[in-house]
Order: structure tokens, then C-alpha cells, then sequence
């Protein structure tokens, strides 16, 4: 494998996010979400405000960026119970959703994207992360159960466009092996 890296997401790092944030959700959900949706995905400007943030890394393999993770506290929304009361660590617990391009998958890219969010959100005095999947997205729940997380037992459902996209969160410890 070429030199593979992570760092923090740049104005230069943007095209090749929003290309593979398109281009893989198309592919990984063309059955769950409505192609209006999917064609809706060219959000320059809310990826230019995570990035911005500083809440964005970026995996690269040689010259090529190949996935990334936005990674950030989780707004209180998104960490609540199903009843909308908060957990006792909400104020420390983080929310993460990593991508990684297919074509470069199974090469670690996805584990040192989490790896290194979850050292700087520890570092920040989070104790805890989250991640939405939707529900018929095995590869990804099988991503995170492999990290250590698991199904919390909170359930969504989103209107994509007049269709019901459920998601699941699944919850973990902000711990990350890398093998040698």
C-alpha cells in the first residue's frame, strides 16, 4: 500500500469530499433513498462549514484522498433518549459519521479516520461517540460493531423525500486500536 495519512480537511480537500460523499452514497444507498435526494447531495457550502470547523479529516493513500469522518460534539438532538431526556454524558459524548470511498475499502482507511477523530475528541474531554446508520446499511453497522460500538437501542426515521429512511445509533467508547 502507498504512504496512507489522515489529516484535517482543507478548502483544498472539499472537491474530493463532496465527490465522494456523492458518488458512494449513490451507489450504497440507491435503494433506500429517492433519486432526488441522492441528486440533492452537492452541498458545497454546508461541507465548507465543517471543514471550516475544523471538524473534518481527511484519509489520503498517496496522492489520492480516498474517504474522511466528521467528527464534532453531538448536538443534543442527536445524543437524547428516546423520551428526549439526555444521558448523564451528553455533554462529553461525540458524534461521528466516517465514508470511505469502495474502492478503497478494507485497507484500514475507515479505522485510522476513527482512530484519530477519537484521539482528538478525548483529548477535547469527550468520553463517548455516536454514529447514525441507516438501518439496512450492514456494511457500515459492521464498520463500528468491529470498533467496539453498538446498537443503543434509539431509533429514527427520516422523510427522504416522502420516503421512510430508518436509522439506528450505535454508541461506543472513544477507543481506537491501530494493528502494528
Amino acid at each position: 500500500m502507498a504512504d496512507a495519512g489522515v489529516h484535517t480537511a482543507t478548502a483544498a480537500d472539499l472537491p474530493e469530499i463532496v465527490r465522494i460523499h456523492r458518488e458512494t452514497w449513490r451507489l450504497a444507498y440507491a435503494r433506500l433513498l429517492p433519486a432526488e435526494v441522492l441528486d440533492a447531495l452537492d452541498t458545497d457550502d454546508a461541507w465548507a462549514l465543517a471543514v471550516g470547523q475544523g471538524a473534518v479529516l481527511a484519509a489520503t493513500e498517496g496522492d489520492f484522498t480516498v474517504g474522511f469522518v466528521v467528527a464534532s460534539k453531538a448536538p443534543d438532538e442527536e445524543v437524547a433518549k428516546a423520551d428526549g431526556s439526555l444521558p448523564p454524558d451528553a455533554d462529553t459524548t461525540a458524534l461521528l459519521s466516517v465514508l470511505v470511498e469502495p474502492r478503497w475499502g478494507r485497507r484500514g482507511h475507515g479505522t485510522r479516520l476513527v482512530a484519530e477523530a477519537v484521539r482528538r475528541l478525548a483529548g477535547a474531554g469527550a468520553t463517548r461517540g455516536i454514529a447514525w446508520v441507516p438501518e439496512a446499511d450492514e456494511a457500515s453497522r459492521n464498520f463500528y460493531e468491529r470498533l467496539g460500538w453498538t446498537g443503543d437501542g434509539t431509533v429514527r426515521t427520516l422523510d427522504a423525500s416522502g420516503r421512510p429512511l430508518r436509522e439506528v445509533r450505535l454508541s461506543g467508547p472513544l477507543e481506537v486500536r491501530l494493528a502494528d
